[in-house]
C-alpha cells in the first residue's frame, strides 16, 4: 500500500494556536509603537498639537538621539547586546531611516521611443550622499554590533562591581570611579586573546574613524545659523583671547607644541578650546569672503595671506583635538547648527553617523581598559604612572602630517578611510570594509577556541 509522504523540508512549522496570537500580540505592539514614532514626527514633538513643535530634520535627529541612548545605554562591560534590545534598535532604527528611502533629485536619463529616437527625460534617484552614506553607516551598525557579539562567552577577563572589597577589585585605567573594574589572570592575558583583543581594537577603530569622518563631512556641509554668527566676536583675537592667539599666530607653529601648552585636562577645557577655535575660524572666513565689500567683518589690518594661514592652523588644531578626545560633547556650532538645520538627509546622517562614532568610542575605551589591566598584570609599576588622558592621534613626525589628514591638509573623507566612490550604487556602498592586516583574520575564526566560557562577575 502506497502512502504520500512529504519531505521534512517542504513541511509548514506547527504554530499552536497560543504561539499564534502572542505573535498577533506582539505585531500589533510593534505596529502601535511605529504609529507613536511616526506621530511624534508629525508633530514635531509637540503633543498638543499646536503648531508649536521643532522641525521635522530636528525631530528626526532626537528621535535618532533618543533610540541610541535607550538602547545602547553607557556600555559597562564588553558584552553582546541583549537580544530584546538588539531587535528593538535594528527595528526602530529601520523605521527612522525608511524615510531617506523617499528624499530624491532629479537627473538625467536616456530614453528610446517606440520611434527608436533616443531622449532625454528627468527621473528621480535617490540623493546622492544618501544613497552612498546610509549603506555604509548600516554595515558600520553591523560591525559594532558584530565586535561585542564576539565576546560572548569569553573567560579570559572579568568584571568586578565598584562597590566590592578592595581587594576583590581589578584595575581602572580612567578616573571613571562608576564603572566596573576589569580583572585579569595573574599572568595577563594568553598571547592568542592578546591578538584577538588588538583585532577587536583595530576594527572597532575602523568604525570610529570611518563615522567620525561622515559626521564630520555632514556637519560642514550644514549652513552656519545667523544666531550663531551675531553673537560672535568681531576678530580672532577677542574670540580666542590673547595667549592662544599669540600661539597660533607665531611665525613658527607647530600644532603639536601648541596642544601641549593647552590645558586639556579635563573635558570641559577641551570643549571650550574647540569653541574657541570653531569661533575663530568662522570670523576668519567670513572676513576673508567679505573682504571687498564694506561690512562690520571686514577688516585691511591683517592681510587676507595671513588670515587664511591663521584659519588652517586652527583647522589642523580643531582636526587634531576632534581626533584625540572622539567622545567630546557636541560644541555650541555644532549644537546651533543641528537645531537650525532644515535638511531632513542631512539630520538623519548628522545623528546616525553620530550616535555610532559615540558607541564605537566607548568600545574602544572598554577594550582599552581590558589591554590596559593585562599590561599591569604584567608589569604593576604601571599603577603608579597611570595615565590621566587617552590620546590615539599625534602628528607623524617622518613628514609632519596629521594622522587623519591628506597630504593636502583636508580632512579626510569616507572615501580615503574605506576607499569607496561616491558613484558607487547601493549594493557595492553596502561592502564590508576590510582589515588590510591579513595575519590577524584568523583571529576572527578562532574566537570560538578562545572564548570558552562566559563569567560576568559583579
Amino acid at each position: 500500500m502506497e502512502t504520500n509522504t512529504t519531505p521534512m523540508d517542504d513541511q509548514e512549522p506547527v504554530v499552536s494556536e497560543n504561539d499564534r496570537a502572542s505573535l498577533i500580540k506582539v505585531k500589533r505592539h510593534e505596529m502601535e509603537q511605529m504609529k507613536e514614532r511616526f506621530a511624534k514626527l508629525l508633530l514635531g514633538e509637540d503633543n498638543s498639537g499646536g503648531g508649536k513643535g521643532v522641525s521635522s530634520a530636528l525631530a528626526l535627529s532626537n528621535a535618532i538621539t533618543n533610540l541610541a541612548a535607550s538602547a545602547f545605554g553607557e556600555q559597562h562591560k564588553l558584552a553582546p547586546m541583549p537580544e530584546d534590545r538588539k531587535r528593538r534598535w535594528r527595528r526602530e532604527v529601520g523605521w527612522l531611516l525608511s524615510v531617506t528611502d523617499y528624499i530624491v533629485e532629479f537627473v538625467a536619463s536616456q530614453q528610446t521611443s517606440k520611434g527608436g529616437s533616443n531622449m532625454e527625460v528627468m527621473m528621480t534617484k535617490q540623493r546622492t550622499d544618501l544613497r552612498m552614506n546610509i549603506p555604509a553607516l548600516k554595515k558600520l551598525d553591523a560591525m559594532l554590533i558584530g565586535c561585542l557579539d564576539n565576546f560572548k562567552g569569553q573567560n579570559q577577563f572579568w568584571y568586578v562591581s565598584k562597590d566590592a572589597n578592595e581587594s576583590e577589585k581589578g584595575v581602572q585605567r580612567s578616573d571613571k570611579w562608576w564603572l566596573p573594574t576589569v580583572k585579569v589572570p595573574p599572568e595577563g592575558l594568553s598571547e592568542e586573546s592578546r591578538k584577538w583583543m588588538q583585532y577587536q581594537k583595530d576594527c572597532v577603530n575602523q568604525v570610529l574613524k570611518a563615522s567620525m569622518a561622515i559626521n564630520a563631512e555632514i556637519l560642514a556641509e550644514m549652513e552656519i545659523p545667523e544666531d550663531y554668527i551675531d553673537d560672535l566676536p568681531k576678530n580672532g583675537r577677542e574670540s580666542l583671547g590673547e595667549t592662544i592667539y599669540k600661539n597660533i599666530t607665531v611665525d613658527s607653529f607647530d600644532p603639536g607644541q601648541f596642544l601641549s601648552t593647552m590645558d586639556l585636562s579635563t573635558e570641559l577645557n577641551v570643549l571650550d578650546l574647540k569653541n574657541k577655535i570653531e569661533a575663530s575660524i568662522v570670523i576668519w572666513k567670513r572676513k576673508m569672503n567679505q573682504k571687498d565689500t564694506k561690512s562690520a567683518w571686514s577688516s585691511s589690518i591683517i592681510s587676507s595671506e595671513k588670515r587664511e594661514l591663521f584659519e588652517d592652523r586652527a583647522e589642523t588644531i580643531l582636526l587634531l583635538l576632534k581626533q584625540q578626545f572622539p567622545g567630546l560633547p557636541q560644541s555650541t556650532l555644532e549644537i546651533s547648527k543641528i537645531e537650525s538645520n532644515k535638511n531632513v538627509g542631512h539630520a538623519i546622517l548628522e545623528s546616525y553617523s553620530r550616535v555610532l562614532e559615540s558607541l564605537a568610542n566607548t568600545v574602544m575605551n572598554r577594550i582599552e581598559d581590558v589591554l590596559y589591566a593585562d599590561k599591569v598584570a604584567q608589569d604593576p609599576s604601571l599603577l603608579a604612572k597611570k595615565r590621566t588622558t587617552s590620546s590615539r592621534v599625534v602628528l607623524d613626525e617622518s613628514n609632519g602630517q596629521v594622522s587623519g589628514q591628506t597630504p593636502t591638509g583636508s580632512p579626510k573623507t569616507l572615501s580615503d578611510f574605506m576607499g569607496w566612490s561616491v558613484e558607487q550604487e547601493t549594493t557595492s556602498g553596502a561592502s564590508s570594509p576590510q582589515v588590510e592586516d591579513k595575519e590577524t583574520e584568523k583571529y576572527q575564526s578562532k574566537s570560538a577556541n578562545i572564548l570558552a566560557r562566559k563569567i560576568w562577575r559583579n
